[in-house]
């Protein structure tokens, strides 16, 4: 072999090496937003995500021997900006995670025809439950809807809903809207009455309009659809108008700690329904102080790493961290695609035992996700702000997903046919 051969197979054989390293990844972008309006919220959950995969590939070497490149895209909450984001990384990802309703509605009708997973945990379109219609859509661990439920029932264990008034102060966008079709069912059947009540975009920080409604109305409960500065503002005008904060309820996305600390012990008796609650003692926490927060990886600090929000960036890693495991473990593959990603979301099991092993102890009810169930609807607790902290205020509550089946049903099929062609998951029997 002449000196000219050699070297051009040594080269051969180093692109293929350099080739190979370069495929030697999970890439699970992330469309972020740690600015923009919503960035006071959004930087705890990205904080919380990207530790954890952090600690994964620092302690693991990744998940199956492979590391997690969990880049971010920066999206402000912009929907134009977040489609640009899953444009941009579509053409290497094995996951899609939009981090916003809005964002969420626009991926959604790609995703049979590019077949890339959307990872939206507790957010997004909530008919997305349905897998069999939406079979690369997951809002794992429970949906806007299970949310909505549980908030009523957990109401009426406080007294019959009969004859009562229940304002619905909420973020005039695509989040905000998601739970009407469910609250308005509650509202038929229980006999109460359901005030809507939008915020606009340029009125989050000042709702004086939205409480001088409230104030006329006298509800008995007011139910908020919160998110970022909306929340704050809200809080501080319930304070400030006097509202009794123990009839003050949110969604998931309303209890974060640092708007609460804004009022501290006149925010006293708000409730937050939630699936994920903070546990500073769970090994997880231990395990990205050791491989995280000491070699200096993080961008959070201890204040925020023991709230809610925080804590709730980590499980939603969790949960693509173990859909991927399921994935490689069932097609023998350490770089799983897409399609294989799918399969894993499919059939995750959450048991106890499973969330133990993963050192998530306490921080996420147990679920079970199908073909048919892309929710699992793991339930939650409601979550009180106590004037320092949110501690549980109730046991683990489960929605009444047969209650709203027909809902389901029925707004899966409305969309599959305002989109046509829309192809389903014809072999699902589970």
């Amino acid at each position: 072999m002449t000196r000219f051969t050699k070297m051009a197979v040594a080269a051969v054989v180093a692109g293929i090496a350099a080739t190979s390293a370069l495929a030697q990844e999970l890439y699970t972008p992330n469309l972020a937003y740690r600015t923009g309006p919503f960035a006071a919220t959004g930087i705890p959950l990205m904080n919380g995500q990207a530790d954890y995969f952090t600690m994964l590939n620092a302690r693991d070497g990744g998940i199956g021997g492979v590391p997690v490149n969990a880049e971010e895209c920066e999206t402000g909450y912009s929907t134009e900006k977040g489609v640009e984001c899953y444009e941009k990384t579509k053409d290497r990802s094995i996951v899609t995670q939009p981090w916003s309703t809005g964002i969420t509605l626009q991926v959604l009708p790609k995703t049979n025809v590019d077949e890339i997973p959307i990872l939206a945990p507790g957010y997004g379109f909530s008919p997305m439950m349905d897998g069999e219609t939406f079979q690369w859509a997951f809002n794992i661990p429970a949906g806007y809807w299970d949310a909505a439920d549980m908030i009523i029932q957990y109401l009426e264990e406080q007294g019959d809903l009969e004859g009562k008034k229940i304002a619905f102060l909420h973020l005039d966008h695509p989040f905000g809207k998601e739970p009407l079709p469910v609250l308005e069912m509650h509202a038929e059947n229980k006999g109460f009455e359901l005030v809507p009540i939008p915020v606009g975009l340029k009125e989050m920080q000042n709702q004086s309009a939205q409480w001088l409604q409230i104030r006329r109305e006298r509800p008995d409960y007011v139910v908020m659809w919160g998110w970022g500065a909306m929340n704050a503002g809200a809080i501080t005008e319930a304070v400030k108008t006097k509202f009794p904060m123990e009839n003050f309820l949110g969604v998931w996305w309303a209890g974060h700690d640092a708007d609460l600390k804004i009022v501290g012990e006149d925010g006293k008796g708000y409730k937050s329904i939630s699936w994920s609650f903070p546990n500073p003692d769970a090994p997880v926490m231990q395990d990205i102080q050791t491989h995280v927060v000491e070699p200096g990886l993080t961008q959070s600090n201890p204040e925020e790493m023991a709230g809610v929000f925080y804590s709730r960036g980590i499980i939603i890693s969790a949960i693509l961290g173990e859909g991927i495991r399921v994935a490689q473990e069932e097609f023998d593959t350490a770089e799983i695609s897409p399609s294989q990603l799918r399969w894993g979301l499919e059939n995750i099991n959450m048991t106890e035992e499973r969330i133990a092993e993963l050192g998530l102890d306490g921080m996420v009810p147990p679920f079970q996700t199908s073909c048919s169930d892309h929710t699992g609807n793991s339930g939650g607790w409601m979550l009180e702000w106590d004037g320092e902290k949110f501690v549980k205020a109730s046991e683990l509550m489960t929605a009444n997903v047969e209650g709203y089946a027909d809902i389901v049903s029925a707004k899966a099929d409305e969309y599959a046919e305002a989109n046509q062609p829309w192809a389903v998951n014809e072999d699902c029997e589970s």
